[in-house]
């Protein structure tokens, strides 16, 4: 069995510390490297809540990945994910990123270069099952019913909007729907911008970002007929727990592409 050695970058975020032990406890895993700036120079496990695993974390990704490694996992923030990945690809890793904030020109810059350098690439907007599934469910409504917006609920700091989330569910619904009955936006009077922002191809679909505290991450799709509708919702708890396993998954399986991925339901049977 080959063993994939990790670095786990973000090792002190929310994500992170739930990964970092998660990753040194798979029999086909190594963490080899992780980071954070804030712990910089500390015990990787230690930093997070565990015991101590001897992997020292660096400050900045360019030192971790000095050491051999396979996969770059990223859990950071959106203004240094992209230079992190290319830097990844440059150095011949594959990379996971969990990262929200990448738009598709990104995206499109980031596939480019991991084809040019013959790495893969998997990129979700939410590594949850559940959010996956609300995912799936929404795109098999969107051959039917034509009017779909979305809904992004988060939490009162979080620094971009929408969410990777909402983001990859409104592209994904505007390259499968049908045209919306709705008003176009260029012709709604009042104040245009409460109707949200397209997102995606095309007309694109309409998303509503809320920032509000008490939320976490929740995610709506709203369908509309005439005299029906149809929502299809995930709600994310307090916990990181419901994207370990799905990380772990993309972990195992990008060495098996060469290029970007996007969307954990892309691995999925």
């Amino acid at each position: 069995m080959m063993t994939i050695r990790v670095v786990m970058a973000g090792a002190t975020g929310w994500v992170g510390k739930a990964l970092v032990p998660a990753i040194a406890a798979q029999a086909d895993m190594l963490l080899s490297g992780a980071v954070s700036r804030s712990g910089a120079g500390q015990d990787s496990g230690l930093l997070v809540g565990v015991p101590a695993n001897g992997v020292i974390a660096s400050a900045t990704l360019a030192q971790a990945l000095q050491a051999p490694s396979d996969v770059l996992v990223d859990y950071t923030k959106p203004d240094v994910v992209k230079d992190h990945v290319l830097l990844a690809i440059e150095k011949g890793r594959h990379v996971v990123i969990g990262t929200s904030g990448l738009g598709a020109a990104d995206y499109a810059d980031i596939d480019a270069a991991a084809r040019a350098n013959r790495v893969g690439v998997i990129a979700a907007g939410n590594f949850s099952i559940t959010a996956t599934l609300m995912k799936r469910f929404a795109l098999m409504a969107a051959k039917y019913v034509p009017d779909v917006e979305v809904i992004d609920y988060a939490s009162a700091r979080k620094a971009d909007a929408p969410s990777g989330t909402a983001r990859e569910l409104a592209e994904a619904l505007a390259d499968v729907r049908k045209a919306s009955t709705a008003r176009p936006v260029s012709e709604v009077s009042g104040v245009p911008g409460t109707r949200g922002a397209a997102v995606g191809a095309g007309e694109g679909v309409q998303v509503h970002a809320l920032r509000l505290p008490s939320y976490i991450l929740s995610c709506e799709a709203l369908f509309g007929l005439p005299d029906e509708r149809l929502t299809i919702r995930h709600d994310a708890g307090s916990s990181a727990a419901p994207y370990v396993a799905g990380t772990l998954l993309a972990v195992r399986r990008v060495q098996e592409t060469i290029g970007l991925v996007r969307g954990l339901d892309a691995l999925m049977d």
